[in-house]
């Protein structure tokens, strides 16, 4: 713990958008020389981690400071870290990111106004701050997600029809858009048999019903065997290179990843405006974006590549040099370090 500066708190039991930030940028933060360590579950076993009972320690700042960083991103994360301060007295400055892309609830302005830092992911989450902030946007892993390099990462190894594949990931459910990808999908493919669709992600109990309606939208039209629901897969990595187009339909969304991830595996993306979207593709040179909840432009947009394979490749070539030149990963554990610096020195 004396060595500990900063503490990245995870108060989610289930994988989430927030989780896998954490996962991702934690190993790179630490290559960088960032004194970093975990709190709380859901985290897999690599990772530093504090327990609960270490935290009681943190009322003696690290060797060298006189305070650590506390780096919330959920509201719970921020109560905890003000109650810290304020009502144990512990030698801490608060710093949270922000990634909701709406008007903020009074108790969530309340907790925002004691932080000593803000950063937005993004130039429209950080629109609704009423506070100073520094927007620093999500990177990617390049070593994780990377392009197809063997056999196993081809369209072939995966025993589904047709040459191509276009695929929507994440949890099913109408936020999601979903059923906005699986109508485009149904309208398309009967006229581009070199493709199918392959939809991955979890289903909560309460959009059971959901899902089980799209599965019977699919058999209704015929189309079973070319859009396929693979559930939650080990490896979503693989599944990514194995794609000429990924589509990010969400209604809503806090950043998202998965258009990062798709790129920086050599994937063409279509994407809904929503979250931090717009911020990732340039649209014509490696993707297109569509408003959120327009099923209709999604459409229009998907149509093009698979009438045009070609067009497809092409823009995931571009894809990956965009990821590499403005998504690298260590550009935003580089850009937080100087935040924590900052938050130290002070």
């Amino acid at each position: 713990m004396a060595d500990v500066e900063i503490i990245a708190p995870n108060f989610k039991q289930r994988l989430s958008g927030v989780t896998s930030t954490i996962v991702q940028l934690v190993p790179c933060q630490i290559k960088l020389g960032i004194k970093i360590a975990t709190l709380g579950p859901g985290l897999p076993d690599g990772l530093p981690k504090l327990s609960w009972s270490q935290l009681l320690s943190a009322w003696r700042p690290p060797a060298g400071r006189q305070q650590r960083v506390w780096h919330a991103r959920r509201n719970n994360e921020m109560a905890a870290g003000v109650v810290l301060r304020h009502m144990f007295r512990m030698p801490l400055k608060l710093l949270f990111t922000s990634a909701a892309q709406r008007r903020h609830t009074a108790y969530t302005r309340w907790l925002i106004r004691r932080m000593d830092a803000v950063v937005a992911t993004n130039a429209r989450s950080g629109s609704f701050l009423e506070v100073p902030h520094t927007v620093i946007r999500h990177g990617i892993d390049l070593e994780l997600f990377h392009p197809p390099q063997t056999a196993e990462d081809s369209t072939e190894a995966t025993s589904l029809p047709g040459k191509y594949l276009v695929g929507c990931f994440g949890r099913i459910r109408h936020q999601k858009g979903t059923d906005l990808f699986v109508r485009s999908m149904i309208g398309l493919l009967p006229e581009h048999p070199e493709w199918t669709a392959v939809i991955s992600g979890r289903v909560a109990a309460e959009h059971t019903a959901f899902a089980d309606k799209l599965k019977a939208d699919i058999a209704a039209a015929g189309l079973a065997d070319r859009i396929v629901f693979l559930g939650e897969v080990p490896d979503i990595k693989v599944w990514y290179r194995r794609l000429t187009l990924y589509v990010a339909p969400s209604r809503n969304e806090g950043f998202g990843l998965t258009p990062l991830e798709a790129m920086a595996s050599k994937t063409a993306v279509v994407a809904s405006d929503a979250g931090a979207y717009a911020e990732m593709i340039e649209e014509g040179m490696n993707g297109n974006i569509v408003p959120a909840g327009d099923g209709e432009a999604l459409t229009r947009a998907v149509a093009p590549y698979l009438a045009d394979p070609q067009k497809a490749l092409a823009h995931g070539e571009a894809a990956l040099a965009h990821v590499r030149a403005h998504f690298a990963l260590e550009g935003e554990a580089k850009a937080l370090k100087a935040v924590y610096e900052d938050l130290l020195r002070r």
